[in-house]
This record gives C-alpha cells, structure tokens and sequence, in this order.
C-alpha cells in the first residue's frame, strides 16, 4: 500500500485528499498520525508548512462517532484567521459525499457573540475556537466541554507568548482526565512545561527538521541602515523591487499603522495587518489578500505564524524582529510550493551579531548597500573574524585605531526621535 491508504483513516478521507491532489504524506504526518489513531497524546514539533494540520486533523477525524451527538474534539489556534484557515480545512475534508455527518462549527472573537450562541444551540462533533471566546462560552455553559475526547493546541509557543495559554487551561480542567491531547509549535519553551505536564501523559514527541532553515529557494540580504531613515527607506525598497505580492514586516503594530500610512502617501497599493484591528477590518484586509486586490500587507508577526498566504513574491523586514526564531517564520511565508521568494532586512551595525547567529543557523545570506535607488553588493561585515566569532589581533587593531564617524551617535538619536514623532502624530490623529 502507499501514499495515505496505509493509514487506517476513514475512506472519505482518502478520496477528499486524491481530489486536493495530495498524493503522500509528508515527514510528520507519516510519524504522527498512528500515534494518533491509537489515542496517544502527541507533541508535534515542527515549521510552518511542514504539513502538521493534515497530520491531527485526519486522524481526528476519521476518531470521531457521528452517531454521538456531542462535542468530541477542540481545535485552538491563537488568531482568528489561523482558526478561520483550520476550519476551512476541515471544511475541504467533510465535502465529500461520502462522509458520515460529522459536524463543525468556529467558535471566535471575530463572530458576533449572539449570533455564536444561537448557532451553537445543535452542539457540533467539532468546534474550532481561539481561546478567549472558548473559555466564555464553556465558562457560562453555553458550549459543553465535559464529553470532549481530543483537544488540540496549534501554535502553542505563541499561545503561551500571547498570554493564552491560561485562558485555555480552565476549559482543558473541565474535560474528562482521559482526554487525549495533541500540541504543535515550532519551538517548546520551558515556561510551557507546567502546562504540557499536567495534560499530557507519555506524549509521542517528534521533531520534524527542516533540511534547510529556510526554504532553499529564498535568497536573504540585509541592508545596513548607516542610521538613515528606517522608514523611508523600507518604502524606497518596496517601491523599487515591484513584487508581485510583498509582505512588509514590522516589530509593533504601531510602527506597521506609521508604515501603512506613509506607504499610502507614496501612493502603493497597501493595506496593514495587526492584532490592534477590529474583527471586520481583519477579514477584510484577508479578503484583499487572498483575492491580489493589494501589492503590499504591511503587517505584524501575527501574519508570519501557522497561516497560509499565498503568492507572497518578496518579504522585507522593516526591522528584525525581538526574538530571532521569528525571522525564520516570517520569511517563510515567500518561496512556498516550489516557488522561489527574496527577503530584504534593515539592520543596524548594533544588530549584526544576530545576523551572524541567523548565519551560523545554516542561512546563506548577502549584505547589499541600498544607494542611489540600487543594490549593491558588498562583503560580510564580520569578514575579517576567526570562525569562532573572535576577532583577530590585526582587526582589533584596526578598529581600535579606526576613527568614529562624526556625530554617527546624534544622526541615531535624530532617527529614534523621527520614529517616535510619527507614531505620536498617528496616535493624536486617530483620537480627532
């Protein structure tokens, strides 16, 4: 037998993936999903695009029995688009003619909460929730938990990072002490221990590693910034690359609305993406991502986790973001299914000892100077550095006696001082 036929998973399964085309199961969807079937709890650790979605939610589907009219399995996920793009998953799944009435339903803080209720009033085999509004819902009883077989917890470092992981621990509590619990992430903190030790029994843990940090087709430059404008800068870039779908990557989400409303001004075809926005604008940007509507989604690392967004040509990270395992999410939304994708950063000198550990992660990177609307490359600045990571005694040399650039301190402050004017301009604006 070959392909997904070896698995014991439901025939309409079979038949729902041969119509999507997916023909082999990928690294951990082949480790996982036995171990699934068999009731195990799973620790599924891997990147994005790896596959783990179809890895829990075959076999938890073919687990649940339809002729049970009760809510057997919960599916969390940090973002209501995150959980949006899982329940149209399952959505693709049960189309199937032949599938035997398992039911599902979306439980987010994106829905209003009446309309949630009534829809609620048949419980589903299946409700696929983010965790605030699951923890509402069962906490008032208006969803029953108590009967739940398999929850699933996707993302979890960002769950835990978010604040989250609390909001779902009192609904895991009120679930039978037999439930079978299944965790994805791309990383296991050590703050998440406590919570993973408490419902887990014996997990089958398996790490999935990519052959290549990123996908090998992503070609990375960092752009020193030499204490120039940031942000004019990143809007220079983007109007010179001309991508055919660009994510413009922000640390906060106030520097993405400054960004959003310069770009504008410069007349591109943009529009922003952040967690500081209501449910309607959200589902609205993602109407005009997924339809090309727009050429740039400046956004937060809240698009870079877990979501699927396709035809992204270029990424540029505006900055580095704080922790540097994100990097490696957010370019990874480009050079998905084959295709190949170009990631620009601005870096400051202070920040290059990240880029070098971004390096010494296994990706091949480029420094080009942006000047004169042109990009121009130039060699690694730790060139002259043992392998170790220390310098030379001739380098130490050179730098010792080689002369601070004048005022370089005052252009820096200057810059930060610029930042902060904008997005205290953007703030009084939005309260006239």
């Amino acid at each position: 037998m070959s392909g997904f036929n070896r698995f014991t998973i439901s025939p309409f399964l079979i038949e729902s993936l041969q119509q999507q085309n997916i023909q082999k199961p990928m690294d951990i969807q082949e480790r996982l999903i036995p171990a699934i079937l068999n009731g195990r709890d799973v620790i599924g650790q891997s990147q994005t695009g790896s596959g783990k979605t179809l890895a829990f939610l075959l076999p938890l589907l073919t687990r649940i029995e339809p002729e049970k009219e009760h809510t057997q399995a919960v599916i969390t996920a940090p973002t209501r688009e995150l959980a949006e793009q899982i329940y149209q998953e399952i959505r693709k799944l049960l189309e199937n003619p032949g599938q035997p009435g398992i039911t599902v339903k979306r439980v987010t803080g994106g829905i209003d909460r009446r309309r949630t209720i009534e829809n609620l009033q048949n419980q589903p085999h299946i409700i696929v929730a983010t965790p605030g509004r699951l923890r509402d819902l069962a906490a008032n009883q208006l969803i029953d938990v108590h009967q739940v077989r398999m929850l699933v917890v996707d993302e979890a470092d960002q769950m835990l990072d978010m604040g989250f992981i609390e909001e779902i621990d009192p609904v895991a509590g009120l679930m039978p002490e037999n439930l079978q619990m299944l965790v994805f992430s791309a990383t296991f903190p050590e703050k998440l221990q406590p919570f993973l030790q408490k419902y887990m029994t014996n997990p089958r843990h398996v790490h999935v590693k990519p052959s290549e940090a990123t996908p090998a087709k992503i070609e990375h430059i960092f752009i020193p910034l030499k204490h120039r404008d940031r942000t004019e800068l990143t809007i220079r870039l983007a109007a010179n690359l001309r991508p055919y779908f660009a994510i413009v990557f922000t640390t906060t989400k106030e520097e993405a609305d400054v960004l959003f409303e310069e770009m504008m001004a410069a007349g591109l075809n943009a529009d922003v993406l952040h967690g500081g926005l209501q449910p309607r604008q959200r589902k609205q940007v993602m109407r005009k991502v997924k339809a090309l509507d727009i050429q740039y989604l400046v956004a937060t690392d809240l698009a870079a986790r877990g979501m699927d967004i396709r035809g992204v040509s270029h990424v540029i990270n505006h900055s580095l973001p704080k922790e540097l395992e994100y990097y490696i999410h957010r370019v990874g939304r480009s050079a998905r299914a084959g295709e190949t994708g170009e990631a620009y950063t601005f870096v400051e000198k202070e920040e290059f000892s990240d880029v070098r550990k971004l390096q010494e992660k296994g990706i091949s990177l480029q420094f080009n100077e942006f000047k004169n609307e042109s990009l121009i490359p130039i060699d690694l600045p730790w060139r002259n550095h043992k392998a170790s990571g220390e310098r030379s005694s001739s380098t130490e040399k050179s730098l010792k006696t080689k002369k601070v650039k004048p005022g370089y301190k005052k252009k820096a402050r200057q810059e930060r001082e610029k930042q902060q004017r904008r997005v205290q301009k953007l703030s009084k604006k939005k309260k006239k």
